[in-house]
């Protein structure tokens, strides 16, 4: 998605509602004329998504995809692992995220001497009123950058556990709320094994999506010189949403819609990974939740206030991918599993809507 892309024109657009409101009757969306009609939330959501998108651009150029994949994480109150080899704009990425966002924002460097009570806070004794007091630590803000996450050690990377998915953190006893919105944005450098530790498979299940930016193509690299060499963007990088309106484009989201028939598809495709023979450990039921999740945001993002399956394949590698373990014959014989997902999309018949809106779906390859 790019700052100058429609709705209309958006990955998963194909499709609008039936007479009655029937989400997904597999019609071809009409051009509305907008003269006379008030914004919708939807035309707010994809107003500020755009401005966002655009602002993360200037940082990471070229790489449209990997910021739509960010925003449906964002939207989807879920959390990002940014995941590739040095030097391709990671940290950049996620700071330039959070600096488009007015909120709180916060950023820890792993590193193998961090302590759990470094993310999550302490209690200190106060000599004056005689009794301990808490100190929040960085993981109290509302987008959390975790630069190098791995290179922490295991005890320190489960202090992210419970705010990850409770977005509470449980400190001698006692709870504390965190703000919403809440996310954490990852990085971690796949290739380098000196001094790191790998994510336990209960860490990875947490993040909802995982992305790598990969490098860019010599016109956008070329672009990157031009416009970076000479000072840092990200120096120059103004909000252009709150924390407030956030908030309400989540709730825009929470509020598309998801018809018996998709839902089941996206169960299927989870439900199946935990079959492959190439699999040791499939999608877990939390991950069909951050599919569904994601599925809404992103047909949000394409102008849409329903699911159609073509929203669950544009962010089922995503999600579903860093969550799967291959068995040690699959490791063997080099296959990934991104390529296993994208031919189980292929391979699992996609719900199709009958002619007949008051019909019965059918179930087609």
């Amino acid at each position: 998605m790019t700052s100058s892309t429609p709705p209309s024109a958006l990955p998963g657009n194909h499709y609008a509602a039936a007479p009655g409101g029937e989400p997904y009757a597999g019609q071809p969306t009409e051009p509305v004329n907008n003269h006379y009609r008030s914004a919708s939330p939807l035309d707010e959501l994809n107003a500020t998504a755009q401005r966002i998108a655009a602002n993360v651009e200037r940082v990471l150029v070229g790489k449209p995809e990997v910021v739509r994949i960010a925003l449906v994480t964002l939207l989807a109150e879920g959390h990002l692992l940014v995941e590739d080899v040095p030097g391709v704009g990671k940290t950049s990425l996620a700071k330039a995220l959070a600096r488009s966002i007015d909120c709180t924002v916060s950023r820890i460097q792993f590193t193998p001497d961090l302590l759990p009570s470094d993310v999550t806070g302490v209690s200190i004794f106060n000599r004056q009123t005689n009794d301990f007091e808490f100190r929040p630590g960085p993981v109290f803000a509302n987008i959390v950058v975790g630069d190098e996450i791995n290179r922490a050690s295991p005890k320190t990377q489960s202090a992210l556990l419970e705010c990850m998915e409770e977005e509470q953190v449980t400190v001698d006893t006692n709870t504390y709320q965190l703000e919403a919105p809440f996310m954490v944005i990852a990085t971690q450098n796949p290739i380098e094994m000196e001094g790191t530790y790998a994510l336990p498979e209960a860490q990875r299940d947490r993040f909802t999506a995982r992305v790598s930016i990969g490098y860019p193509d010599p016109a956008a690299e070329l672009a990157m010189v031009d416009e970076h060499a000479g000072h840092n963007p990200l120096a120059d990088l103004q909000p252009v949403s709150h924390a407030d309106q956030v908030r309400k484009l989540i709730e825009t989201v929470r509020a598309v819609k998801l018809s018996p028939d998709v839902r089941r598809y996206a169960v299927e495709l989870s439900s199946t990974t935990r079959r492959l023979p190439e699999i040791r450990i499939g999608a877990s039921p939390r991950s069909t939740l951050h599919l569904v999740r994601a599925a809404r945001a992103q047909a949000a993002l394409s102008g849409r206030d329903f699911v159609v399956p073509d929203d669950i394949h544009a962010v089922a590698v995503p999600v579903l991918a860093h969550r799967l373990v291959l068995t040690p014959e699959a490791q063997a014989g080099r296959r990934s599993t991104a390529e296993l997902i994208r031919a189980l999309v292929q391979r699992v018949p996609v719900p199709q809507a009958a002619p007949d809106p008051n019909a019965h779906w059918t179930r087609n390859r």
